[in-house]
């Protein structure tokens, strides 16, 4: 593979730190920086983008901490909610963060029309920041209404979680690939299995032919928490991750 590698989501974790109250899974295991850095040096990745977990709530003190491990070829999305302070969010920038993650997961979407995140969606649109989310497919219409007016680059996690049942007929997925002709609108080719199993080849090709690859991003997922087995970094690793290096060096500020 070509050193201009760029993998777009992975997270890094240690078992023992505070978890959030509210949170679907917890993990029994280590995501070390130091591991994830190693396995990037393996494979020929040159940079990474980390990604807040879950688990961790709007606790990001590990991410930054990961960040300064590699500043020149690491960068984060953090969580947070809408009271954080702007010295926060500067401190966070310095370190490497370059947008804020809305996990939606189970989440009712009209949680991004609610003033308090409306404002904060602006607060990190002048920074010139990203807005990423993770969300079902059938979500996707309601949350793309949302930010409407959101003057920032918006990622979806996951292909978009298209529901499986659907495919790319599942409308949320559809509005992705309307929304890529007028809206600066990002989709991550990456953890086919949290899309219910489903062959993901027809999301790609439909994502290609619709945004182009200057949309696409790839990203590992590692360390694929809840479906760990079997699964070695080399294996995800794929020629679109050369296709989408361009795209994710300019969106996360290489």
């Amino acid at each position: 593979m070509p050193p201009d590698i760029v993998d777009t989501h992975a997270h890094v974790f240690l078992h023992r730190l505070p978890m959030a109250a509210e949170r679907r899974y917890a993990p029994d295991y280590d995501a070390p920086i130091e591991l994830f850095l190693a396995l990037l040096d393996a494979q020929g990745v040159a940079a990474a983008v980390l990604v807040q977990p879950s688990f961790y709530g709007t606790d990001n003190r590990y991410l930054i901490e990961a960040l300064g491990h590699a500043p020149d070829r690491l960068r984060g999305i953090a969580v947070a909610d809408p009271t954080v302070r702007d010295a926060t969010l500067d401190a966070w920038a310095a370190a490497g963060v370059v947008g804020l993650r809305w996990n939606l997961i189970g989440a009712d979407p009209a949680r991004l029309s609610d003033p308090s995140e409306q404002t904060l969606l602006h607060r990190i649109a002048a920074r010139g920041w990203q807005v990423e989310i993770q969300a079902e497919g059938a979500a996707w219409i309601q949350i793309l209404r949302a930010l409407d007016g959101i003057d920032a680059p918006i990622v979806a996690d996951h292909f978009g979680r298209p529901t499986p049942a659907l495919g790319v007929r599942c409308p949320g997925f559809q509005a992705l690939l309307a929304a890529g002709a007028s809206r600066d609108l990002y989709v991550k080719a990456s953890a086919p299995y949290r899309c219910g199993g489903a062959d993901t080849k027809g999301y790609t090709d439909s994502l290609l032919d619709r945004l182009g690859p200057e949309r696409l991003l790839w990203g590992s997922d590692w360390p694929w928490t809840q479906h760990e087995a079997a699964r070695q970094y080399a294996d995800t690793v794929t020629p679109l991750a050369v296709t989408t290096a361009p795209t994710a060096r300019r969106l996360f500020g290489w």
